[in-house]
């Protein structure tokens, strides 16, 4: 038994497709066919279900994979530590991002690290800060980007505080209250409003400032994607608050819309988050390139 058969059973159980496991590994199918047939022979075992239509791992399977993805994980770790021995960082870094993430410019911050160190691969995934969050405590991330509501910091990981910002009224620019100097939540709790959807840590700043004021709102529409929801507001469909940094570029390149301050908005905090155990040397080459001194962070 070898690595490689090791890394072919496990992508052909995450795959369940014996073409597609054979694409991710970079080997022709009746390859990875023959190194997985010789594998159960030589288990004594049969590792994976097949039909015409289904490849699922037997209840034997499910064991040997579990420790074999061990084994990969420890045969990975052990080439990228001889690697940082030899001052070279290479492996995988997972960088989680929000949408509207807004106190680092990500693609000139991966750029610079790039350019740094060309032999990491990066992955990146955006999802809902607390999603992230979550992610890098199961070690699924190593370092995050998020925005949370000021009374609701990241637990269970490092962080770094990286922006404080206030949110913002976009209205359209035919809007009654375009060119405002100011407004109150009083004030507009009465418009039709575009927010995130409930539930999710980007809409509870919003939601939390409202009902601190002892104000309802109505949140005619619900939408993930701040083009979306710009595009909702640019139609006159509504009115939404947003976190100003990220707005503003936004808004100057869009005339159509038109921001009005809030004199008592919700505040929404950045953070930089990443994993208490263990910060990989992929992780700590970032946070080098940001300028963060890791142990020095609680």
């Amino acid at each position: 038994m070898d690595l490689q058969q090791m890394r072919y059973a496990v992508a052909l159980a995450e795959t369940r497709n014996f073409t597609r496991a054979a694409e991710r590994c970079s080997v022709v199918q009746s390859s990875l066919s023959h190194r997985i047939a010789g594998l159960e022979r030589e288990l004594g075992v049969k590792l994976f279900a097949r039909s015409s239509r289904r490849v699922e791992p037997t209840s034997a399977g499910e064991a040997f994979l579990a420790a074999a993805r061990e084994c990969l994980a420890a045969a990975n770790r052990a080439a990228v530590d001889a690697a940082e021995a030899a001052g070279v960082v290479r492996g995988r870094l997972a960088v989680g991002v929000i949408v509207t993430t807004a106190a680092v410019d990500v693609p000139e911050l991966l750029q610079r690290y790039r350019a740094r160190h060309p032999d990491v691969r990066v992955v990146l995934r955006s999802e809902r800060s607390d999603r992230l969050v979550a992610a890098i405590r199961d070690g699924d991330l190593d370092i995050a980007f998020l925005g949370l509501p000021e009374d609701e910091p990241p637990s269970g990981v490092r962080t770094l505080v990286l922006d404080r910002d206030r949110h913002v009224l976009v209205v359209p620019a035919g809007h009654r209250l375009a060119g405002a100097g100011r407004v109150t939540l009083r004030e507009i709790a009465g418009e039709t409003f575009v927010d995130f959807v409930a539930g999710t840590p980007a809409r509870a700043q919003s939601d939390r400032a409202f009902a601190a004021a002892g104000l309802a709102r109505d949140v005619a529409y619900e939408a993930g994607l701040i083009e979306l929801m710009t595009g909702l507001i640019a139609r006159g469909l509504g009115v939404a608050l947003l976190p100003s940094a990220f707005v503003r570029p936004l808004a100057e390149a869009t005339p159509e819309l038109a921001l009005v301050p809030v004199a008592d908005g919700p505040w929404r905090i950045e953070y930089l988050a990443w994993s208490r155990f263990n910060p990989s040397p992929a992780t700590r080459a970032l946070l080098d390139v940001l300028g963060v001194r890791e142990e020095a962070q609680p």
